[in-house]
């Protein structure tokens, strides 16, 4: 997943805009060529967990010395919040000076690996073209996504034009280490907030097997795949990443991997809100009123705008999300004293139903959220009941 940068950045790219794509498709090199394959670890600020690449082309006769990075965009774009909400996103390439680049990287404490590409002319040149062709003003923008369309997929695929198709031919037949949740959770596991708030908002799509290929777009898994992959060379195999080394090693620790199973760090906060409003039910009635209504109206609100996601918005790695079962629009119905009751039974219903999602086989991955959520809806579905008919 691939984020704004400095602005100023930029401004070093446009000196590679005077260089055309080549006239000739597929020009072979005449003299020095080297590809690198940039792979950017972890860093502190919590968008930063799933790392970031780039591919670093150096021809001295093109006046070439590059990094092309896709992970670009403004905040200044029309229309960018609606875009954001809408799933909507407009991320661009670039190309900069390599140095600056990893430069940049250093400064800001994130690891850096480079694999060195034992390209032979006729591949580099298809590189070389289509990554040219990719900064360019009119082709450079491209519709984001976080697992299928994003910086890491298309370097992935400029090198799969580059081999003419062997880097796919070989990974897609191959069934994926973990799903797209796994490396999600893996990569935010040490992040409480940010990992339930993905956990809330991804919903089953990210759960369905994947392959190799799809794995790549997280940086890691592109760096680490590339060095099973060989190609022909005169009658002979030779391995495609021909050097592959940490220009800086140090940064924040990689993340684990495989996700820890951390539901329980959940549930104990579950479980102590569901105590308070226990509590609250035996002080002042408008105290416990007010407490469970409260609530009820925050989780409603939020089950709104997750079904607002689902109904209206791009967002296809969240729908459909088991979560509605737990937060949905239907908890603002406790508002109205006769829907109290019924609302209890259909809150006990929907947090059966998301029990049984939980503990079935190849469903969503809901654990952590039912954890928090399970015991206050519980606890909220049988204040709902006690309250009775028609009590203001």
């Amino acid at each position: 997943m691939c984020w704004h940068r400095l602005r100023r950045l930029l401004a070093a790219a446009l000196a590679l805009l005077l260089i055309p794509p080549c006239a000739s498709a597929q020009e072979p090199p005449t003299g020095e060529h080297q590809a690198f394959l940039l792979t950017y670890g972890p860093g502190a600020i919590y968008w930063e967990r799933f790392g970031h690449n780039a591919i670093w082309l150096r021809e001295p006769e093109r006046g070439v010395d590059h990094s092309f990075n896709f992970g670009f965009f403004d905040f200044e774009q029309e229309n960018f919040l609606l875009r954001f909400v809408q799933g909507r996103m407009l991320y661009f390439s670039a190309a900069l000076p390599a140095q600056q680049e990893i430069d940049f990287y250093r400064e800001q404490g994130r690891s850096i690996r480079v694999q060195e590409l034992a390209l032979d002319p006729m591949q580099y040149a298809r590189l070389r073209d289509h990554l040219l062709n990719s900064v360019q003003p009119e082709h450079r923008d491209y519709r984001y996504d976080y697992y299928l369309d994003n910086c890491s997929t298309r370097l992935r695929d400029a090198l799969d034009v580059a081999l003419e198709g062997a880097l796919r031919g070989q990974f897609e037949p191959q069934p994926g280490l973990q799903t797209f949740r796994g490396h999600t959770r893996r990569s935010t596991v040490r992040d409480y907030w940010y990992y339930l708030g993905l956990e809330l908002a991804l919903g089953a799509p990210i759960d369905r097997p994947i392959s190799r290929w799809d794995e790549m777009f997280l940086p890691v898994m592109l760096a680490d795949s590339l060095p099973e992959l060989t190609v022909l060379e005169t009658q002979r195999l030779r391995p495609l990443v021909a050097n592959d080394r940490m220009l800086v090693a140090d940064g924040v620790a990689p993340p684990p991997a495989t996700a820890p199973e951390v539901w329980w760090r959940y549930l104990l906060p579950g479980l102590g809100l569901a105590a308070l409003l226990l509590i609250a039910a035996r002080g002042p009635v408008a105290l416990g009123k007010g407490l469970l209504l409260g609530w009820l109206l925050i989780a409603g609100t939020v089950g709104a705008l997750m079904a607002a996601d689902w109904l209206w918005t791009d967002h296809h790695a969240a729908n459909p999300n088991a979560n509605l079962l737990l937060l949905h629009p239907l908890l603002l119905l406790a508002l109205v004293p006769v829907l109290r009751r019924p609302l209890a039974v259909l809150m006990t219903l929907g947090l059966v139903a998301a029990l049984v999602v939980m503990v079935w086989p190849g469903l969503q991955y809901t654990r952590d959220v039912v954890a928090l959520l399970g015991p206050l809806l519980a606890v909220s579905a049988w204040r709902l009941w006690s309250m009775g008919r028609g009590e203001t």
